[in-house]
């Protein structure tokens, strides 16, 4: 059991880093085009990010069986709250601590991870088992249709 939710960690992890590298690019093309300053750029590549997490974590990571009006709502709530961490952090670290913006985004997105994982694994997707052990026993899986 412990190594099922190991392997989901690392499915999720490697999912994220989809997402997070469409963040990095996101602001990268952002700051380097000066079209925006590190903070702006960030929140808005973390959004980018969130939306590519959401289908890749719904389908593959925890093979949700969870309507998306459900899912969705519950991914989008912590995806905001990720969001105001990543930015937050953001702000102290480039502006308050003068570290440059990719550091910067390094540390934010290891903190963001720790908190969208539990949060995801816990409520979102209602993943308090591995879907393996779901699947042997049909009692535990939501009888209602993919959306």
């Amino acid at each position: 059991m412990a190594m099922q939710r190991w392997i989901r960690f690392l499915i999720y992890t490697a999912a994220g880093a989809v997402g997070t590298a469409c963040q990095y690019a996101v602001l990268i093309v952002l700051v380097q085009s000066g079209l925006a300053t590190p903070v702006p750029a960030s929140a808005l590549g973390a959004l980018v990010g969130a939306v590519v997490n959401y289908g890749l974590n719904y389908r593959i990571t925890f093979k949700s069986q969870a309507s998306h009006l459900k899912a969705a709502s519950r991914f989008g709530l912590i995806a905001v709250a990720g969001i105001l961490l990543n930015t937050g952090l953001m702000h102290v670290l480039t502006i308050q601590l003068s570290l440059n913006y990719l550091l910067a985004q390094l540390l934010s997105s290891a903190a963001v991870l720790m908190l969208t994982y539990s949060a995801n694994t816990l409520w979102t997707f209602g993943s308090k088992q591995p879907q393996q052990t779901q699947q042997k026993n049909p009692a535990c899986r939501d009888s209602r249709p993919n959306d």
